[in-house]
């Protein structure tokens, strides 16, 4: 069975984080069930999921930094999402009005370093 896209064509939130997790070296978006994803390499891992559940989808799904993740626990906005969370990834709630994506940025480039190879790695610390 299909799921069902969690988000319009075109939708703004969607090309934000789009634009950011392409920017990573070999980042490759797919669609996990419903969701877009982004993976370190076509055969790579997942680094970013937009929308942690159907009924919370204006959320980013990311692996923090293990010497991070408490305190990012501590922040409101944070939370553990269902089936991601045990291998401690986290979620937090996006907000569509704020244009600008530095923390956001952060939380993704972490999050890739987090699963990319050491050449991935490399390409990006090359150009940063």
């Amino acid at each position: 069975m299909e799921h069902p896209l969690l988000f319009e064509e075109g939708d703004p939130l969607v090309a934000r984080v789009r634009a950011l997790c392409l920017a990573l070296p070999e980042a490759v978006e797919t669609l996990n069930h419903g969701r877009p994803s982004w993976k370190a390499g076509e055969k790579g891992r997942a680094f970013a999921v937009l929308g942690a559940s159907m009924d919370r989808p204006d959320t980013l799904v990311f692996k923090p930094d293990p010497a991070e993740a408490p305190a990012w626990r501590e922040d409101a906005r944070v939370f553990v999402p269902k089936y991601w969370g045990p291998s401690g990834w986290l979620a937090i709630d996006l907000d569509r009005t704020v244009p600008d994506g530095t923390e956001t940025a952060e939380l993704i480039e972490t999050s890739y370093r987090q699963v990319a190879l050491r050449r991935q790695l490399a390409v990006l610390d090359a150009v940063m």
